[in-house]
This record gives structure tokens, C-alpha cells and sequence, in this order.
């Protein structure tokens, strides 16, 4: 029944959350840093009842997550035109080149998410850290919906 009742609620808290965010961003413009993480952060304080000063440090938290994932999107897709170019030109050494830095990029990624979940999860009670895994046994996927 909780598990129900926590569904159901993450499920209308981000129903809402992506129709004000279509709302606010005109449907063309992406969400800045900030925005993000303010909706990452209010749908984690209804579902886990975050008290003020853990949402002022999963601001921070998602914050530097957020911005260290913002800088690898350029190195990424430079990677991804290289690599495109390289597969038209039947460069292996190129394709190869590419495919390891894209590789490096992705284990960024996965360090930046895994780093800003093992903090987030350290600053919980143990009562938010059961609802939180939860959460993620029933397919919320925690905080960021990686």
C-alpha cells in the first residue's frame, strides 16, 4: 500500500513538475542548471519530507552534479562528430580515438550521478534512506531518473 501511495504521488509530483517546465521553457528552450535542480529537489522533498536544511544541501549537492554534467555536453558532442566522421571516412585510428574519449566522458557521467547519490543518500534519515530505496525498487529511480 505505501508503495502504491508513493507511485501514485511521484508519479502526479512529476506529472506536474514536466507540464510547468514545458510551460516555463516555451517547449524549445532546455532547463537551466538552477531549474533542474529546484524540481529535482521539490519532488524529492514531497516523497521524503526534506527538511529545510536538506534541501539547501540537495540544492548544493545536484548543483555540482548538474554543472559538471553541463561541461561534458560540448566535449561530448565534439567526440559524436568525430566519431561520425571517422566511421564516413573508414578511419579506424579516428574511430578508435573517439570511442575512448567518449568512453571517458560516460565514466564522468556515471562518477558525477553515482557521487551526488552517495551524498544525497548520506544526508538522509534512515527512515528517508527506506522510502528512498523504495522508491527505487519500484522503478523511480531516485533522485535524478538517470
Amino acid at each position: 500500500m505505501l508503495k502504491r501511495t508513493l507511485l501514485a504521488l511521484a508519479t502526479m509530483t512529476l506529472g506536474a513538475t514536466l507540464a510547468s517546465a514545458q510551460g516555463h521553457h516555451g517547449g524549445g528552450t532546455p532547463p537551466t542548471v538552477a531549474q533542474t535542480v529546484a524540481s529535482r529537489v521539490a519532488r524529492l522533498t514531497v516523497l521524503l519530507t526534506l527538511t529545510t536544511a536538506q534541501q539547501t544541501q540537495a540544492t548544493t549537492i545536484f548543483t555540482t552534479e548538474q554543472t559538471a554534467l553541463a561541461a561534458l555536453e560540448t566535449p561530448e558532442q565534439t567526440a559524436q562528430t568525430a566519431l561520425e566522421a571517422a566511421i564516413k571516412a573508414n578511419n579506424t585510428t579516428g574511430i578508435a580515438t573517439q570511442a575512448a574519449a567518449l568512453g571517458d566522458i560516460e565514466k564522468q557521467e556515471i562518477s558525477a550521478h553515482a557521487s551526488a547519490d552517495a551524498a544525497f543518500y548520506a544526508m538522509l534519515t534512515t527512515a528517508q534512506q527506506t522510502i528512498y530505496d523504495n522508491m527505487r525498487l519500484g522503478g523511480l529511480d531516485g533522485p535524478g531518473g538517470h
